[in-house]
């Protein structure tokens, strides 16, 4: 493959008794010399920020905005040098209380100023701080304060009685509490007959001190143990260097240079995809480095395009399910604007497509449709925006085109884990071919694939698929305390990622399915369902879909999420009277359910023994209550399988009676 974007640096190796054959290894065009690594002197993400302080001390950097009387008004920003001195004074305070370098500090809680404090205060100290997951249960906190030997915490006002529940189980390790607020005097007493002492970030603050020597760093430091919440297993602990965060933040730097515009001092990030995973947290760090400003969403969905609106950010990143939203409501906006502005949105739509799949870039593509008919959705996103990610899973190709089209700001799709300390591929905003794909490798990792036999994946084949395997600077060191695991996915230096690629002619790569999830149907046919599962998400009627298939049946079944207006729409127009859940079990509109999502399958080509034969209608959204899905949304399988599992039975039995 001579990709446009992509060299080869490395040949193919064929298969041997003990691994499969791996296709050649390539890097980004953009590091075709060498891999980037990190310059002499740079030994912690430390130096960013204390460098974008001292460069622009009265710039804004943390913001959210300010609840009065349950009245929400402006953005309110502390500035670089207030930041500086809170991380600096908390900081000292940790180190009043017995921390030393290298021990853990727990942050749990939603996005706010103080989360992004209390980890520079670890940077700035050389503690590891240790995300505490906002979505996974009291279980999953009380696991990770005792598996990473947490000693002290940052926590959220709300998630004090969490915290405080699992103590009993977790004081061995954890012997320091600190408010992101206020704490009541009743939750120090319960903690303090633990032997635990709380404190408010007031009462905190008043420890520490402005003039404390910070400890020399390192760049083999561990900066951080981020738990993965995996759709298996209890969660992982990946073991994070400075050195490599500090490399993934100049990368990010590196192809933003080469390909679109790095941030600069005038840049707002607007933050709300959690702090607790790599993604938005790699994100934040590079806006610090660069001098942004980040504000902080009010962590109710409902709200989201509100405070989209009065931040005016621009640059924002997402996940699928929030670009499906906006794609959802500028699609209503359009229909219900009668016949001659839909005509003319269709023109001008057209007319921009058809110039970026020219190759023209953003800007040039269609600035007066810009101008006259896509700035009032701009407008919708703020104003401002000029660069949007989306990661976490993959975004449907036609939703990437329309926002490429209507939102006058560039879109890349990226992939990446925690383990790659976020994005290790990333689509090139202005290059209009990698549409539905996530791109070329970032100038900091090498990659190739690795054949999966038993699922028909030929790395060495003229369509080379297989899973893709990384190599370079952004890697993590091995997950914490379980050596085991580590040599299962770190082999003779490359890491397996699970997941399977294929890579397109130009370069760039696709994801096409992941290594697990694949079954076998009972007349042998593999069936890889995610794939199966986007293309039915194509279908306006549904929200969620998980389908499921098992070695001893012949076809598929899935358990949907319908949409509630269009099943409340379907009843009426059939008069058939009840409320959204009676309406799920009705089998009249569970039979309409399955025969548009089966049209939608066949509209886009999935084979017969991928239809699903019967679906069952699910009134409520699979959550991580019920720990039907991870924090990201992707579905866990296994959870799912054991909550449906009558359910499946019965879909099973009237698949077969459909057919008998």
């Amino acid at each position: 493959m001579s990709g446009v974007y992509s060299v080869e640096v490395e040949e193919s190796r064929p298969a041997t008794d003990r691994r499969p054959s791996a296709g050649a290894v390539y890097r980004s065009i953009y590091a075709k010399d060498g891999l980037l690594d990190l310059p002499a002197g740079l030994e912690s993400p430390w130096q960013f920020f204390s460098d974008s302080a001292e460069r622009s001390p009265s710039n804004p950097m943390l913001g959210r905005r300010q609840i009065t009387d349950s009245k929400v008004g402006p953005y309110v920003w502390l500035t670089y040098q207030e930041t500086y001195d809170a991380a600096i004074r908390m900081g000292s305070a940790m180190r009043s209380r017995g921390l030393n370098p290298g021990d853990r500090c727990g942050i749990y809680g939603s996005n706010c100023p103080e989360w992004i404090i209390a980890m520079e205060a670890c940077n700035g100290q050389s503690i590891t701080y240790v995300p505490l997951y906002d979505t996974l249960g009291a279980n999953a906190v009380e696991f990770i304060i005792n598996h990473a030997e947490v000693s002290i915490a940052f926590v959220q006002e709300n998630k004090i009685p969490a915290v405080l529940s699992c103590l009993p189980r977790c004081s061995t390790n954890l012997k320091t509490i600190i408010s992101f607020s206020k704490i009541s005097s009743a939750q120090k007493q319960e903690a303090e007959e633990l032997g635990v002492c709380c404190f408010s970030w007031e009462e905190f603050s008043q420890l520490g001190s402005l003039n404390y020597k910070l400890p020399p760093k390192q760049k083999t430091d561990i900066c951080t143990i981020m738990y993965t919440s995996g759709t298996t297993g209890e969660p992982k602990g990946v073991i994070l260097t400075n050195g490599a965060i500090m490399a993934q933040v100049l990368a990010i730097d590196h192809i933003l240079l080469l390909t679109d515009k790095v941030a600069t001092e005038e840049d707002s990030f607007f933050s709300f995809l959690p702090l607790a995973h790599i993604y938005d947290q790699t994100m934040e760090s590079y806006f610090i480095y660069k001098g942004s400003s980040i504000g902080f969403w009010r962590g109710d969905i409902r709200f989201l395009m509100e405070d989209i609106q009065e931040l005016k950010p621009t640059a924002f990143c997402g996940v699928p399910r929030v670009y499906d939203r906006i794609y959802a409501g500028i699609n209503s906006k359009i229909s219900s604007g009668g016949a001659f502005r839909k005509t003319l949105f269709q023109y001008a739509y057209n007319y921009k497509l058809g110039n970026l799949e020219k190759g023209l870039p953003q800007d040039k593509a269609a600035p007066l449709m810009d101008r006259l008919i896509f700035d009032k959705i701009k407008q919708g996103l703020g104003g401002r925006i000029r660069m949007l990610l989306s990661g976490a899973a993959p975004l449907s190709r036609h939703v990437e085109e329309f926002l490429r089209v209507v939102t006058c700001s560039t879109l890349s799709q990226g992939y990446g884990l925690t383990e790659s300390i976020g994005g290790c591929l990333t689509s090139i905003g202005n290059v209009y071919s990698m549409v539905g794909t996530v791109g070329v490798p970032m100038t900091t990792i090498e990659v190739r694939l690795e054949s999966v036999p038993e699922m028909g994946y030929d790395a060495l084949s003229s369509v080379p698929r297989g899973e893709i395997c990384l190599r370079g600077n952004t890697l993590f060191s091995g997950y914490h305390k379980r050596q085991d695991l580590t040599e299962d996915v770190l082999v003779d230096g490359w890491f397996h990622t699970g997941d399977i690629g294929e890579w397109q002619p130009n370069g760039a790569m696709k994801i096409i399915d992941r290594k697990k999830n694949i079954f076998k149907l009972s007349q042998g046919e593999y069936v890889a369902v995610e794939n199966i599962e986007s293309t039915y998400l194509r279908c306006p009627l549904i929200t969620s879909i998980w389908v499921y298939g098992n070695s001893f049946e012949s076809f598929l079944v899935a358990v949907v999420v319908p949409d509630q207006k269009a099943v409340e729409d379907w009843a009426v127009n059939h008069n058939v009277s009840g409320d959204f859940n009676s309406l799920c079990e009705n089998l009249k509109a569970r039979k309409y359910i399955l025969d548009e999502l089966n049209s939608t399958g066949h509209k886009h080509q999935l084979r017969g023994f991928e239809i699903v034969k019967a679906v069952h209608l699910e009134p409520n959204p699979f959550d991580m209550e019920r720990d039907l899905i991870t924090p990201t949304f992707k579905l866990k399988r296994q959870q799912l399988l054991k909550h449906y599992k009558d359910t499946v039975d019965q879909l099973y039995s009237e698949g077969k009676g459909i057919r008998a």
